[in-house]
């Protein structure tokens, strides 16, 4: 099991992080939404809940909470600028399709149920 960030990532966190000194690491998961079924979540983790697996990425702590890790582990979490754009960008190994605006996804644990 893992989540990873890029360089350009860890950066970005690194930088909400500073901000805030009640922080303990990156909070991820997923939560349904949009068409398709899920759609990613990220905040600043500001406690631990009894359901979080944590990963360390290179001293950045990630939390996920226990339902969530079967529709995001083993993503790669990346931090894109493209001109004015910013956006953390998510490459899911467990996606098998999306809706056309590309704001929500499904697994193929979806499909089984």
């Amino acid at each position: 099991m893992s989540i990873s960030l890029t360089e350009s990532a860890r950066r970005r966190v690194l930088g909400y992080l500073e901000l805030d000194p009640t922080a303990l690491g990156l909070r991820f998961g997923v939560s349904r939404s949009g068409c398709s079924g899920w759609g990613y979540k990220v905040e600043v983790a500001r406690n631990v809940l009894d359901s979080d697996v944590v990963f360390d990425d290179a001293g950045v702590r990630i939390y996920v909470d226990a339902t969530s890790l079967s529709q995001v582990d083993g993503t790669r979490i990346d931090y894109v600028q493209q001109g004015l754009n910013a956006q953390f960008v998510f490459d899911n190994p467990n996606v098998t399709g999306g809706c056309g605006c590309g704001s929500s996804f499904t697994t193929e644990a979806d499909k089984a149920g």
